[in-house]
């Protein structure tokens, strides 16, 4: 059985490297630390560490008033307050001056399990992508999480990295893994359909992989870790070469990975596609594993919209 480790984790881990390699790297969070993992950071870098309080707005303008005298803020708190209740701030004080502000959140989707709708932040990809000078990133894995952290830290602009809260399956190996933001992931070749997926879904799709194999159908699997910029070119190759396409995400139908890839394939390979996704409603409380189940967000899920769109 694969290692699992939280991406929330990996994210501490990445700050306690910035602490000494990054001068510049200052971190806020919203009275949420054990929680978000910043107090990894306060142990090593007490001194560039504020919690600003339970004050998501605050959070934001404090990190952009930051990244305006120069420092590299990252700030942190659960994905629904990240991104909702500080949205105009993040859009008018972050986004639209463009500061060098890094959005790091976690506890996003379904998977924060018992804490119920209130607390599973489904539009947040969304919120964030439609924003301009957004850079967006949600990553598959522990190893994938730290990268995108350590190289969001090196690019110049806001970044918003979407972060879980339960033990996902470690898929990349650290000691021979790059990362490129807005380069995605070919895992897995194959010529009969493309699974694009991103975050823990990039799992999902290659047991899914596996088990259509069984049946000698053979797919694509694609880790989309960046939603914007999207990788383009990676898209419409697959859609020339494989033509048809399966999105999987943990997140709302419409405004996420879905919507993002569709953008591209109309406007430059139109092939059959299916969205996995949740279908424009909200969570519940439960189990994170059996909500995913619930939702129709597993492998076995994929395997039929693969079977489906290939008329199988």
């Amino acid at each position: 059985m694969a290692k699992k480790v939280a991406t929330r984790e990996a994210y501490g881990e990445a700050l306690k490297i910035l602490a000494e390699k990054n001068e510049n790297v200052v971190v806020l969070d919203a009275d949420l630390s054990k929680s978000t993992k910043t107090a990894k950071f306060k142990e090593v870098c007490p001194q560039k560490f504020v919690n600003v309080g339970i004050a998501e707005q605050g959070l934001m303008g404090t990190a952009a008033g930051l990244a305006a005298a120069g420092m590299i803020p990252f700030a942190s708190s659960f994905a629904i307050f990240a991104t909702g209740r500080a949205y105009e701030i993040i859009r008018n004080s972050i986004a639209y001056p463009k500061m060098n502000v890094k959005i790091a959140a976690t506890h996003a989707g379904l998977t924060v399990g018992e804490d119920g709708a209130s607390h599973q932040a489904l539009e947040d990809i969304s919120l964030m992508r439609t924003l301009p000078n957004m850079t967006v990133i949600n990553p598959a894995d522990a190893v994938e999480a730290k990268e995108a952290v350590l190289k969001a830290a090196e690019y110049n602009g806001p970044v918003y990295i979407r972060l879980g809260r339960s033990k996902v399956p470690v898929i990349y190996n650290e000691d021979d893994f790059d990362f490129e933001i807005g380069k995605a992931k070919i895992l897995k070749d194959g010529s009969d359909a493309t699974v694009i997926a991103t975050g823990i879904m990039v799992n999902a799709a290659l047991k899914a992989a596996e088990i259509l194999k069984k049946e000698s159908i053979n797919i694509r699997v694609i880790d989309m870790h960046t939603i914007k910029p999207i990788d383009e070119k990676v898209i419409i190759d697959a859609a020339k070469e494989t033509g048809a396409i399966v999105t999987a995400e943990e997140h709302n139908k419409i405004g996420g990975l879905g919507s993002a890839v569709s953008e591209v394939l109309v406007e430059n390979c139109p092939v059959p596609m299916i969205r996995i996704a949740v279908n424009d409603t909200f969570g519940e409380s439960g189990n994170g594993d059996e909500l995913l189940v619930k939702y129709g967000l597993t492998a076995e899920n994929i395997v039929e919209k693969v079977k489906c769109i290939k008329g199988i």
